[in-house]
């Protein structure tokens, strides 16, 4: 495996070269980390890629603190550490902000700041405290308002206060864990940009989780690839591409004279025809959100046969609610929806007759019954039609038989078709609804962030299957956070903001940064937009 040397003397500031060797770390049976060394060079920014279960949570957790490995060591400055804790980790200036949000939502902005550094005085002396955290932020480029309450950010704001808790505390290394995930592009240019400045500058160094290949080869300057507890892949990212990278998470070696093919990069496929049929038409539709208030205002859109339209938007902008109405799981305040020029209200009759299914966000919670078995709730949808009964009778037998088969098909990872789906990891709980849901003809998919938190195989798998279903004739509203699996696999692109369809575009004529002012809410036209 290839590494840069860490650099002998650290870089002023206090950046941190930190080594890992031979670190081990078991969990009973399971081998979560087997003997992974990795350098990561003082004032740079290390990324780290794997699948799911690949072990990079575990890593950083280890060296955060929060597992002490069974074997191995860290050497923080060519100096082993013994990190036993969070506190030791602290002692020693390394600081993680984690992939969801830890800030306390009632507090300001500055009682955050001050409750991140741990030892709080019994009493504040605050006109102080208020000059001296001003003073902080005036050294960083994000700017919060320090009266503010993160329940009042958005979510790109609680990201950067997220950022700051851990600056305020001067780390010499900082550890992201999937920073981006709650950001509009714009906001993760920004960030990530940050970052990397701060690492420059010698200020600290930056281990990054990621799994963008973007990110990776726009920001990092070093990158370790996990693969199954081990580390298989370790170079500048100057001297490698997205395509060698998802070859070395996958374990795929390349024939010669073979080019890479980044996971982005859509194939080229037949545009939708000017005559297909309209299989889904959304018109001014209403939906009240869980507070009452209004969370779809009006909303309206349309999808035709053999057509994958994309929903892009920062979670928590209307996104839930209107995959929640479409399939019967939340009412209808106002508006239409219509399958194949039919009214639908998303009875059982109805999915049925006019051939809707789903892939909803969660479907171990949203679209399963953990407690029964695999078999069972692959014969959710049609446990009472023949082949599966007949004459009032359930025949079980069938539905085994059948489970069977589609585990086979579509490669899902399981002791027996009579294993309890809660059993299941979360990608073959996604491969067997997915085995449920495109079985027979199918006229319209929603599908709901179909491939979050899955590892990169199960969404290569997932985005080829949608794209199978689209050739097939089929219509996709795929609705979806992560921007580059909309710019990869859709023919159009809808922007919603505020419960609103603000902007609307081909795939083709897509610009990511018009898309990231929409979808952040910069944008100023008053009326939808039509690229």
């Amino acid at each position: 495996m290839t590494h840069v040397p860490i650099e002998a003397m650290p870089l002023p500031h206090g950046a941190m070269a930190l080594e890992t060797y031979e670190l081990t770390k078991r969990f009973g049976s399971f081998t979560a980390l087997d003997g992974v060394t990795m350098k990561v060079r003082p004032g740079t920014v290390h990324a780290l890629l794997g699948e799911n279960g690949a072990g990079k949570s575990t890593l950083v957790k280890c060296i955060a603190g929060f597992h002490r490995p069974d074997a191995g060591s860290i050497q923080c400055d060519a100096r082993e550490q013994e990190i036993a804790s969070p506190v030791r980790a602290r002692q020693l200036n390394i600081g993680m902000v984690y992939q969801h949000f830890t800030l306390a939502p009632g507090m300001t902005v500055a009682e955050n700041l001050v409750l991140a550094g741990g030892r709080i005085p019994a009493l504040i002396d605050w006109r102080s405290k208020r000059r001296e955290l001003k003073e902080f932020l005036a050294s960083t480029p994000f700017s919060l308002d320090l009266d503010a309450r993160p329940c009042e950010l958005a979510a790109g704001e609680k990201q950067k206060l997220e950022l700051l808790k851990q600056l305020y505390l001067k780390p010499r290394l900082l550890i992201l864990d999937e920073p981006t995930s709650v950001l509009t592009p714009q906001e993760a240019d920004e960030v990530l940009g940050h970052m990397r400045e701060f690492a420059r500058s010698g200020a600290c160094t930056v281990l990054i989780i990621t799994h963008k290949f973007r990110e990776v080869m726009a920001y990092a300057d070093d990158v370790t690839v996990l693969r199954r507890g081990a580390a298989v892949h370790g170079c500048a990212v100057a001297a490698t591409d997205p395509g060698r990278l998802a070859r070395a998470m996958m374990g795929v070696t390349a024939q010669a004279g073979q080019e890479a093919t980044p996971a982005e990069v859509s194939r080229p496929r037949a545009a939708v025809a000017a005559d297909a049929a309209l299989a889904l038409a959304i018109e001014d539709l209403c939906v009240q959100g869980d507070r009452g208030t209004l969370a779809l205002h009006g909303a309206s859109l349309s999808v035709r046969c053999g057509e994958i339209l994309g929903v892009a938007g920062v979670s928590g902008n209307g996104q839930r609610e209107l995959a929640q109405a479409l399939v019967g799981q939340r009412a209808r305040l106002s508006g239409s929806v219509r399958v194949m020029g039919q009214v639908f209200g998303a009875s059982r009759a109805e999915n049925r007759e006019l051939k809707v299914r789903s892939l909803p966000e969660e479907p171990l919670r949203n679209a399963c019954v953990q407690a029964l078995s695999v078999a069972q709730n692959m014969a959710l949808r049609d446990f009472d039609q023949p082949p599966l009964a007949r004459t009032g009778w359930l025949r079980y037998a069938a539905w085994r038989s059948r489970a069977r088969q589609w585990i086979a098909d579509y490669g899902v990872k399981a002791r027996s078709e009579n294993a309890a789906m809660a059993s299941l990891s979360g990608g073959n709980v996604q491969r067997a609804v997915l085995a449920r849901e495109l079985a027979g003809e199918v006229s319209v998919l929603i599908a709901s962030n179909p491939v979050f938190g899955l590892d990169f195989a199960a969404v290569r798998e997932i985005h080829q299957r949608l794209l199978r279903l689209r050739e097939r004739g089929g219509a996709v509203l795929l609705i979806s956070e992560d921007l580059d699996e909309l710019l990869e696999l859709s023919d159009r692109i809808v922007v919603m903001s505020e419960g609103r369809i603000v902007f609307e575009t081909t795939a083709a004529a897509a610009d990511r940064q018009v898309l990231g002012a929409h979808m952040g809410g910069t944008h100023h036209e008053s009326e939808v937009s039509t690229a």
